[in-house]
């Protein structure tokens, strides 16, 4: 089989060192996935995240001129979700798509319209707040400034 860079591919995992693992990719062809190249997360250790005989798909990052193969697990990955999801707009306030196929960016909480709204919002949680402390400390005096003296 012929490979090009930027195809995803199936291997399976022949050996790991601790810089990196190895792959069989078929018909007498294979490839090393760098320890980077792993997971999206830092790999400390690669045994954690792959297996000798596990078999994965990786994408092809570059072909040597000496016909060694570079590998990615993680890119293979990254490419298998879509980078725009409609969870991860939901998840930021978009609402669905226009007709027109643009976004309208709502925000997930209402905003305070005018600064008599927030300064009543400020007050009521201050109370709340300092109600609570109350509660958490009954005991607790406040001692007026002279008193001390």
């Amino acid at each position: 089989m012929q490979l090009t860079i930027g195809q995803i591919v199936e291997g399976k995992i022949t050996g790991i060192t601790n810089f990196g693992v190895f792959a069989d990719l078929g018909e007498g062809q294979s490839g090393m996935v760098h320890i980077s190249e792993v997971a999206r997360t830092y790999v400390n250790d690669i045994k954690e995240f792959v297996k000798v005989g596990d078999v994965v798909k990786m994408k092809v990052l570059n072909i040597g001129e000496d016909g060694k193969i570079s590998l990615s697990i993680k890119r293979a990955l990254e490419q298998e979700k879509p980078a725009d999801s409609k969870e991860r707009r939901e998840r930021q306030g978009f609402q669905q798509p226009k007709i027109d196929g643009s976004y309208t960016w709502m925000p997930k909480k209402a905003e305070p319209q005018s600064f008599e709204e927030m300064m009543n919002r400020f007050k009521q949680t201050s109370d709340e707040k300092f109600s609570d402390l109350k509660r958490k400390n009954p005991d607790a005096r406040r001692t007026k400034r002279g008193a001390n003296r």
